[in-house]
């Protein structure tokens, strides 16, 4: 009887810990991210641009996908959360620059919300409206 050899399916894990992944993104944020010259306040300022793709390919994921893949990975969860969030922090921030079109864009790709709900009540008297703010960065 002939033995067969089992395959290994997929590629092997690109980090073995999460000390290891973690190092991979700080180096990121230390030396990976893109500097752009934006206009804040009619002056010229160097910013530094992390994004979640940039990171993903700095630290050698083919993209984005597989890096939000490791968030599955017990080991890996709170390590790619706190990297997710880094990221988000970034563009809270530039929404304090007047720059804000592209920071609202990508803060709701991260799951924020700005929307209103109304309420309307009728009571014997006509009618109510009660405007709610609920609007909160809710995911």
């Amino acid at each position: 009887m002939m033995e067969t050899k089992k395959n290994k399916v997929g590629r092997p894990p690109k980090f073995q810990t999460a000390e290891e992944l973690q190092a991979a993104i700080d180096d990121y944020f230390e030396n990976g991210v893109t500097v752009k010259e934006v206009i804040v306040d009619k002056k010229v300022v160097n910013v530094k641009v992390p994004t979640i793709t940039g990171l993903a390919l700095y630290i050698g994921f083919c993209d984005r996908h597989s890096f939000y893949a490791y968030e599955e990975i017990g080991e890996f969860s709170n390590t790619i959360k706190k990297a997710r969030a880094r990221i988000e922090q970034h563009y809270e921030e530039l929404l304090q620059t007047g720059n804000t079109v592209g920071a609202i864009f990508a803060l709701k790709n991260f799951g924020w919300r700005d929307k209103q709900e109304v309420e309307m009540n009728t009571n014997n008297n006509g009618l109510t409206v009660n405007f709610v703010n609920k609007s909160k960065d809710v995911k």
